[in-house]
């Protein structure tokens, strides 16, 4: 007997992020690194499935699939998952209990700099408010999403977007381009917070305020694949290749390749590779594959954020 028999399930769909610009000032006072980013949401996507809970259903379970060269078994199902803390806080927001089951399909790579979890937090805050017909208001579900985390909140408008703050303030620019992107993961992830912490220690002299992007806000109104190549930054990557010098010779292999760029997404490990077209980019996944990379990506952005793709009903 399935007790998952409540209203119809929703499912939501949640892309990964790339940040196209990366800069990170020195730690303020809380801890935190204020940020001036540039967001680009791309066509690799979790889809999150919400099931209100039948009668006598009291709990919210989380279960997690994949494909399998993701580390679906890293990734928790209990309240350290983000999407079961995005369940929490919604719930807490309408005093009321949130119970059935969140089915979490993952595509995007697990710890990897594309803002996975964040993704799922978002996807899950929409399908649950669907779901249960809750009628929350966007300023409470990105108010929601900042309290969960810095990258949450894009992971909702999704498009390109330039971010503020720790990264949580979110605000829509002008991209006119269609972007073709190569992606290569790693099975062993790269945790954030090291990332940073390496940051601080290769750069104990860094700007109280963070690189300014416009020089890429620039490039991109321009849809031009090289000269948004020419402009993308990473403040973070050298502290990512420090920690694994791996990664800084795949960038190397992926431009003599004929990559027009490539960098570190993020915090890392998964590095990117911008191409010209969507035929240079299977070109340039072709070689990458050839040269040993068992996993290889290839996505366009900017692709919408957390949207419904199927209701059930």
């Amino acid at each position: 007997m399935n007790r998952f028999l409540g209203t119809a399930p929703v499912t939501v769909r949640a892309a990964a992020k790339i940040n196209l610009h990366l800069g990170v000032g020195a730690p303020r006072d809380d801890g935190f690194h204020p940020l001036t980013t540039v967001y680009q949401a791309i066509g690799l996507c979790d889809d999150v499935t919400a099931t209100p809970g039948g009668p006598g259903v009291d709990d919210l379970q989380v279960e997690v699939r994949g494909s399998d060269w993701i580390d679906v078994q890293s990734v928790p199902a209990d309240e350290r998952n983000l999407a079961h803390r995005a369940a929490s806080a919604l719930a807490t927001l309408h005093g009321r209990d949130l119970n059935g089951l969140l089915q979490i399909e993952k595509a995007i790579p697990v710890a990897g700099g594309l803002a996975g979890g964040s993704a799922d937090a978002a996807a899950a805050l929409v399908a649950l408010d669907r779901a249960h017909d809750l009628r929350t208001s966007d300023d409470d579900l990105l108010r929601i999403a900042a309290e969960l985390g810095s990258d949450v909140p894009f992971a909702l408008i999704g498009g390109t977007a330039l971010g503020t703050g720790r990264g949580e303030l979110v605000e829509p620019v002008g991209d006119v381009g269609t972007w073709w992107w190569v992606l290569v993961p790693d099975r062993e992830g790269l945790s954030t917070p090291d990332v940073y912490r390496h940051f601080d220690k290769l750069y104990p002299d860094a700007p109280e305020e963070p690189p300014g992007a416009e020089m890429l806000l620039g490039a991109l109104r321009t849809g031009q694949p090289v000269s948004l190549a020419r402009t993308l930054h990473n403040d973070l990557q050298d502290a990512a290749v420090d920690l694994r010098p791996e990664l800084g010779e795949l960038i190397t292999r992926g431009e003599s390749e004929g990559a027009l760029r490539g960098m570190v997404s993020g915090s890392g490990p998964t590095c990117v590779f911008l191409c010209e077209s969507a035929d240079h980019a299977r070109d340039l996944a072709g070689a990458l594959m050839r040269s040993g990379h068992p996993t290889v990506l290839v996505a366009n952005g900017a692709v919408a954020g957390a949207h419904l793709v199927k209701d059930h009903a």
